[in-house]
């Protein structure tokens, strides 16, 4: 004879759930890979320190955009943890009764009672109580599925996708942002990939809604739910290929305490921007420069330098190397397309072996790699007052 229809609602007090197959990974393991990754880890050693392998962490920092989906911060013990669940498990092995088993781990009565009925095991018809399984049932119980705005509204998503694929909608037509390539799905898109000449930014769209719809509430969304809908693939509302159109071109999060994390290698004590000269500062004694790099589409470069004082831009030519596009690039090779630091030493030092010694007083400039040789800048500009600092940060 068969079960009789609705054995496992009298037995458990709940339908069966349908399983996923492999268990999903638990949520307190996921919580401290996440809190590895906030302190400034890689996917890799996070995934490390939480006892999973690196290939792991890697997956789950990009199947999640590189942002936590669950709260970060430590459980309050109000509901049983895995280790409570595994104590539980062997206890009821032993054949301890509920009491027992509520007096050794502190915890009530029904509440063991509860666990031991609800989330065991239903397999071959029986009850037989797996901490591992009672994890996975707790944990799916637990969740709260809510629609992603952009996937119930399609108007909604619609006006955001147009907007975030360079599509500008106005009295006068449609106007389309230049052609690009199509993205190839790597973590950061190439300059030319991106449509970042007319597509707008989630923040823009966010405060157009309040003034293309004032009346209708259902038309309103937050600059982050749509960054999320971006980065997380589970939420899946918007094409994957418009990170391309985002001013940052990132496909992944960037955690805060990571990008704090920026090399120094070629950036001294000796060369930081405290010790520039204070003449600097007030701007009064002409001789003191800035510089910085500007990478346009296709790779292209141009160098700039600003005298403090009198505000006299030098634009720097940063012409392609021979071999550009004829060879593949070499590891640890001469940077071919123009900006690496031999290029950029020698361009400089053309472009200020021209000038009066009276104005070559100091050269300030960013952590740019470009400025790695700015010793030998500093040496061949031939005097001994002209500094090449390294970092416009102290």
């Amino acid at each position: 004879m068969g079960r009789q229809p609705g054995w496992l609602v009298t037995q458990t007090g709940r339908p069966a759930m349908r399983s996923p197959g492999r268990p999903p990974v638990r949520r307190d393991v996921e919580r401290a890979f996440w809190v590895k990754i906030a302190e400034g880890l890689t996917s890799e050693e996070a995934a490390i320190a939480c006892g999973v392998s690196g290939p792991v962490g890697s997956r789950w920092f990009r199947e999640r955009g590189g942002m936590p989906c669950i709260e970060l911060s430590p459980s309050t013990g109000r509901y049983l943890s895995f280790a409570e669940r595994e104590e539980i498990a062997l206890l009821h092995v032993q054949n301890l009764g509920v009491r027992a088993i509520a007096r050794k781990i502190g915890r009530s009565p029904s509440t063991i009672s509860r666990e031991l009925r609800r989330n065991a095991a239903t397999r071959n018809g029986k009850l037989k109580y797996r901490a591992g399984v009672a994890q996975w049932k707790a944990e799916l119980a637990a969740r709260r599925p809510k629609t992603p705005k952009l996937v119930a509204n399609e108007q909604l998503c619609r006006y955001v996708q147009d907007r975030l694929a360079g599509k500008v909608h106005s009295a006068d037509g449609s106007v389309l942002g230049p052609p690009t390539a199509t993205w190839k799905g790597r973590n950061r898109p190439r300059r030319q990939d991106r449509v970042w000449a007319t597509a707008w930014s989630p923040e823009q769209i966010s405060k157009r809604l309040q003034v293309d719809f004032p009346g209708d509430v259902t038309m309103r969304i937050s600059h982050e739910a749509i960054y999320q809908a971006l980065y997380i693939q589970s939420r899946g509302a918007l094409k994957r290929e418009l990170v391309a159109c985002l001013r940052t071109g990132r496909a992944l999060r960037v955690p805060r305490a990571r990008s704090q994390q920026r090399a120094t290698g070629h950036v001294t004590p000796e060369v930081v921007i405290g010790e520039r000269p204070s003449e600097a500062e007030d701007r009064v004694v002409p001789g003191h420069w800035e510089g910085d790099l500007i990478i346009g589409t296709e790779r292209s470069a141009i160098g700039t330098v600003v005298e403090r004082t009198s505000r006299f831009t030098i634009l720097v030519h940063l012409p392609r190397q021979v071999g550009w596009r004829e060879r593949p690039p070499a590891k640890n090779g001469p940077a071919l397309g123009g900006y690496g630091a031999a290029s950029m030493r020698a361009a400089l030092v053309d472009s200020f072996a021209v000038m009066p010694e009276q104005i070559r007083r100091s050269l300030t400039w960013d952590r740019g790699k470009e400025l790695s040789a700015h010793a030998e800048f500093t040496q061949q500009t031939g005097s001994s007052d002209f500094r090449g600092l390294g970092s416009t940060n102290a």
